[in-house]
């Protein structure tokens, strides 16, 4: 269907969208569309359905696929928006503009050259519009910076500076075996567009690039990455710096540029875009101007950003954060064009998607990169049949007790429903990693098969109670009910120690307190753990399901995370501690959790048992706090806030939500809750001791050289 057909064959607002992949940033587009008056989402495609059944019924869609080809099928769209992995686009493009739908996609356009010419050949064949949301290019500070070279007040370009720091989280933490990071240069051709589009938009295109890239690491997978990439050319009289680094550090997302009558610094964290030119002023009165002018920009622009976020969350303005508002735009200068057949703003079409891809590619090419090589992921067979299961393998407290149960000489097999490459480094023929769906019952059933003992590690991460119930606790009451039927010995769940409550009047603490009597009021995750024990133990009671539970303290050590928010809230170089830190955590060490977990299953007649799992209380936050700047050579910014701050906080963001109906508005904020998080209660483990013959570590020198020193290892290996 081609543009001029709209207004013969259809209203405006009938045209009909599709989504294509229910990632993190399909929220955004669906947000987008909903302020497209003449634009209506009528489909969801995802290869997983369920994920597609669960994005369709958040933004009240009736139809739900998991192929592109079934949605076009089904539904008369206009047009989709592509959010799928970049080495999907080409071949979904293709798909649909051959059914003669106009096409909208996420940055990169492709992973080839040829690909992205292809695709542009065939939208003009087939008279269809075909976008790219290329991120930043319609925020409010890029917008101001176009302004203002568009007017001249900045005279002739003469420098232009790039700076992209900003940590790419799945260096650290992962999935490692994403698109992204199968070879060295995927990365500048996922992140480079946000860069190399606007650098096309504000200098035309530059001249062959020197390109230098260094500080690699390892991933697990075996696969090399370059943290750091340089990049110098020109482009006519202008010349141009891209700095970009992908390891920790203070993040900065800037464009520099000088003119002959003036400068420009656009930061697109903070939505700023400073111009400094000369005032008639005597040169020291000058600069006092320009400062004052400066600052005058600064906190107009930011109280701009503020207001927008504030109105958009009380539903007053279709606005939102920067990086929101610039999806916003870049999708209705999309809807815009098609509407009126005006031909698309240049810094969406796709022409300049394509030659944004040759250029990253050519910077790929000049940097000369080698591979590294990748371990084979086929597995040998086991050597023996698994009798112990692993539900949450992957995890930090799962890789450990893997090892651990391997290091017993127990034949495991990992369940997992993402990545395993955390788990390639593990050289077992006793270890087996089979893929699955804990929500599944089919993949359960296949999954516990010739099995006697199983762990249920996994935890969700959702931002509502619905989101716990089905993705947290039904999936539990699944595990329990797949062990039943297939006799396992024994099932080890992890609850967690939040379930209870911790703060100023809590006491002594031991494995028969009862859980928080409040826990409704209490977040949704110890509130999910807590309920996830509940239905456990009542199938104990009811149907002998053999099961004892294990709450783990505050878990830190190798493979975790230094900065820890069970001691604070992190944030860059700022910890907010609950409370004054003055009182001992209740600290333990990640091996010696798998140590207690590995003694679970040998330690007969458990059933029906709850078990802590805490270090004796050595270490506060404060030690903690001083001890991590010591080892680590940082300076943190630490407050000591006092419990009733964080619950007003909380309570004011409750009001909006409430006023803006959220349909999270049901959650009352809860005190208690926030003061469990200062972990005043004082932990007895008599039980597990005395019942399991569980040591753990007993000492401050070994939580901090295991615990912190540990953990900081992989975070200074990530910095260096």
């Amino acid at each position: 269907m081609n543009t001029q057909q709209f207004g013969s064959e259809r209203t405006p607002a009938s045209l009909a969208v599709g989504i294509v992949g229910t990632g993190y940033i399909a929220d955004y587009h669906a947000r987008a569309l909903a302020g497209v008056k003449d634009a209506v989402l009528k489909g969801v495609c995802d290869t997983n359905l369920r994920n597609a059944t669960t994005f369709a019924a958040k933004w009240n869609v009736t139809s739900a696929f998991d192929s592109l080809d079934s949605m076009l099928r089904t539904q008369k769209l206009d047009c989709v928006h592509l959010l799928t992995p970049p080495d999907q686009h080409f071949q979904l493009a293709k798909t649909a503009l051959n059914h003669g739908v106009h096409v909208f996609l996420e940055k990169p356009m492709c992973v080839s050259a040829q690909e992205a010419n292809e695709l542009v050949e065939l939208a003009n064949s087939q008279n269809l519009y075909l976008g790219v949301n290329h991120n930043f290019s319609f925020s409010d500070a890029y917008e101001r910076l176009r302004s203002a070279l568009a007017s001249g007040s900045l005279g002739p370009i003469d420098h232009v500076s790039f700076n992209y720091f900003y940590e790419l989280a799945q260096i650290r933490n992962g999935p490692f075996d994403i698109w992204m990071l199968r070879e060295p240069g995927n990365v500048i051709l996922e992140t480079g567009p946000h860069l190399i589009s606007a650098l096309f938009d504000l200098v035309g295109v530059p001249e062959r690039p020197l390109v230098s890239a260094d500080r690699d690491v390892t991933l697990p997978n075996g696969r090399q990455l370059f943290r750091r990439w340089r990049i110098r050319t020109t482009s006519g009289r202008t010349a141009v710096d891209v700095n970009i680094n992908f390891g920790p550090g203070f993040p900065q997302r800037a464009i520099f540029v000088r003119g002959v009558f003036g400068s420009a610094v656009v930061d697109f964290d903070a939505n700023t875009c400073i111009i400094d030119r000369r005032t008639p002023l005597d040169p020291d009165l000058d600069r006092c101007k320009r400062s004052w002018l400066a600052a005058g920009q600064l906190i107009l622009q930011s109280l701009g950003t503020l207001t927008d976020y504030i109105l958009g969350k009380l539903k007053l303005r279709e606005r939102g954060n920067p990086y929101d508002n610039s999806i916003r735009g870049s999708v209705s200068a999309f809807y815009d064009a098609l509407r009126t057949s005006s031909g698309l703003d240049s810094r969406i079409d796709g022409k300049r998607g394509r030659d944004v891809i040759e250029y990253c590619l050519a910077l790929i090419n000049c940097a000369k990169l080698s591979a590294g090589a990748l371990p084979s992921t086929t597995r040998a067979p086991v050597s023996a049949q698994p009798t112990v299961l692993v539900l949450g393998g992957t995890g930090f407290i799962g890789r450990e007790l893997i090892n651990q149960l391997l290091t017993a000489g127990y034949c495991v097999r990992a369940m997992v429903r993402g990545s395993s490459v955390t788990l390639s480094t593990i050289a077992s023929d006793r270890l087996e990693i089979f893929s699955g769906d804990i929500r599944n019952r089919a993949d359960l059933e296949k999954a516990i098969s010739g099995i006697e003992f199983a762990y249920h590690l996994t935890r969700a991460q959702e931002k509502t109670w619905e989101g716990y119930v089905k993705n947290e606790i039904e999936p539990t009451r699944l595990v329990g009910e797949v062990c039943l039927k297939a006799n396992v010995k024994r099932l080890i769940y992890t609850g967690t120690i939040d379930s209870y409550y911790a703060g100023a009047r809590a006491g002594i603490v031991t494995e028969t307190t009862p859980l928080d009597g409040g826990i409704e009021r209490r977040n949704y995750y110890a509130r999910a753990k807590a309920t996830s024990e509940e239905l456990l133990m009542e199938m104990h009671q009811k149907q002998r399901l053999p099961v004892a539970i294990f709450r783990p303290g505050i878990v830190i050590g190798r493979h975790g995370n230094p900065f820890h928010w069970g001691v604070g809230r992190f944030s860059e170089n700022i910890c907010e501690v609950w409370g004054d830190g003055n009182n001992t955590l209740p600290f333990v060490l990640v091996e010696d959790v798998a140590a207690a977990l590995v003694r679970g299953i040998r330690v007969p007649g458990i059933e029906g048992r709850s078990y802590n799992l805490i270090d004796a209380p050595l270490v506060t936050a404060n030690d903690y706090l001083d001890e991590l700047q010591r080892r680590a050579g940082i300076k943190l910014t630490v407050y000591h806030r006092p419990i009733w701050r964080f619950y007003l906080s909380d309570l004011g963001k409750w009001v909006i939500k409430v006023a803006v109906r959220h349909p999270d508005r049901v959650r009352v904020p809860s005190y208690r809750d926030w003061e469990s998080r200062t972990q005043k209660a004082i932990f007895n483990c008599d039980r597990t001791r005395n019942e399991l013959d569980w040591i753990p570590a007993g000492n401050r020198r070994t939580l901090f050289d295991r615990g912190i020193g540990d953990a900081l290892d992989s975070w200074l290996s990530a910095t260096r």
